[in-house]
């Protein structure tokens, strides 16, 4: 019987990966490469609209296309009925750990681990005490463009705790007083280099129970460079952007998405002296991304965040059952009832910036409404909105929203990294579907593949080259 550990590296690359592993900048990468069964997987669905990764990775979770599924937004996945791997393989008696795995629902076990993907919190962590942690981090992410007043002393005095008994290392310990050092003393900004660190209090928290645990099959999942290369592609190859950053922004992101990636081949390092030699590891990104200039000739996309949506909520006598920060600048809304969904939709939409509608406000099922600022483009410091109640005046724009300190630079591709380490190399030219993951995993491990009957993958195990299909077999 064979382990697994599915490395979830949300949106890497494989141009920029085969960029840097030739000029010699991810020597682990490149040697999980040399050593595996390399695929370029193609996303299950290629509408822009349909290529998100919370659609992507539920596709890949459960094998079943988008057409079947049909969980469409970041936290439906959670609510959904669908059978999915782990639950899949809890079923044949194997032990499954789900680390922060995007849109997914929640799993309990004796041997069994759970931690909800940030923008999932609603979901309970497994077991009880790593609840601590996800509140906190999930706390973190959301409103991670914000400067002051996120968490309180106590807050962040319950999560060193927890940290300092489940996995924080030296070394980590080591790179955060690095990183607080560099912002004081750094000329240039370096606070976005903080992701890197929760990746590495993530893998802390994983190895801690990985080693308690020894499941037969375990994810990891991490974002950070995902949202650098949304955020600095254009820092990166200023080229194909009409908006070029300035001499001083190319000095200080030019490489922060090379950053994101070899702070990624550090962790490679540690999940190879992790695992054991009867597990493969597997590298899987799900889809990746491209330079974003859609927007290029209207001064770039910008993103405004609401400073306070309890109270505007208040402003617009919404009373929601309960609010969650999702991506970016949106929320989604839970009602009672279609009639408070109908009559939020008619509040929001009618807050207007001139003749704009400032807010989008999309219905979903299970009395679900999803919020954000659908103004892209640059708002003028002294803009005003109208249609608040209770208001005789127009109300400052920026009372509302604060800017985001970022234009728009990559967006989604369908081609996506997987590899499977097998311990020979096999380069695959033709494209594979990431509805073939799921059916390969349970091949390798043993256990039939149907995890839903209308699944639209197959095993890519016949495919692998150096006799591992043979052997698997033996």
């Amino acid at each position: 019987m064979t382990k697994i550990l599915l490395l979830e590296f949300n949106e890497i690359c494989p141009p920029l990966l085969e960029r840097w592993m030739a000029a010699g900048r991810l020597a682990n990468f490149a040697r999980f490469h040399a050593g595996s069964q390399v695929f370029t997987t193609v996303a299950d669905e290629l509408d822009p609209v349909n290529l998100e990764p919370w659609i992507q990775w539920y596709s890949i979770h459960t094998g079943l296309p988008f057409r079947e599924h049909r969980v469409f937004r970041l936290t439906d996945g959670p609510k959904s009925a669908h059978g999915d791997i782990w639950r899949h393989l809890q079923s044949h008696g194997r032990t499954v750990m789900n680390c922060s795995s995007m849109n997914a629902r929640a799993i309990t076990g004796e041997r069994a681990f759970f931690l909800p993907d940030p923008w999932c919190a609603t979901q309970p962590a497994h077991p009880p005490e790593l609840q601590t942690y996800n509140e906190f981090v999930s706390r973190m992410v959301q409103e991670y463009s914000r400067e002051h007043g996120v968490l309180s002393f106590r807050e962040t005095a319950s999560f060193v705790r927890f940290l300092a008994t489940h996995g924080l290392s030296p070394a980590t310990v080591l790179a955060i007083l690095s990183q607080l050092a560099d912002e004081r003393i750094a000329r240039s900004d370096v606070k976005w280099k903080r992701a890197a660190l929760l990746d590495r209090l993530q893998l802390g928290v994983f190895q801690h129970y990985y080693r308690r645990l020894r499941p037969d099959f375990a994810t990891f999942f991490i974002n950070s460079t995902a949202h650098l290369q949304h955020t600095y592609w254009r820092h990166m190859d200023p080229e194909p952007f009409s908006i070029k950053p300035s001499t001083d922004e190319r000095a200080a992101y030019g490489d922060a998405i090379l950053f994101g990636y070899q702070a990624m081949d550090t962790l490679l390092r540690e999940f190879e002296r992790l695992v054991d030699d009867d597990t493969v590891t597997i590298l899987c990104s799900a889809l990746s991304q491209q330079p974003f200039l859609r927007r290029e000739g209207d001064g770039g996309q910008h993103f405004y965040r609401l400073r306070d949506v309890a109270a505007l909520l208040r402003r617009l006598a919404i009373a929601p059952q309960s609010v969650e920060p999702v991506m970016t600048h949106q929320y989604v809304l839970r009602f009672g009832s279609p009639a408070e969904v109908e009559a939020a939709v008619a509040a929001l939409r009618a807050v207007r910036l001139a003749d704009q509608e400032v807010f989008a406000a999309v219905p979903s099922e299970r009395l679900s409404l999803y919020i954000g600022c659908q103004l892209y483009e640059r708002v003028a410091a002294d803009a005003a909105v109208t249609g608040l109640r209770y208001e005789n005046a127009p109300v400052r724009f920026f009372d509302l929203f604060y800017a985001i300190d970022a234009i728009k630079s990559g967006c989604h591709h369908p081609d996506g990294v997987l590899w499977i380490r097998t311990g020979r190399h096999a380069v695959h030219r033709e494209r594979v579907s990431i509805l073939d993951i799921a059916p390969t995993i349970c091949e390798l491990i043993g256990v039939p593949g149907d995890i839903n009957a209308r699944g639209g993958g197959t095993s890519l195990v016949p495919a692998f080259s150096g006799g591992f299909a043979e052997r698997l077999a033996s």
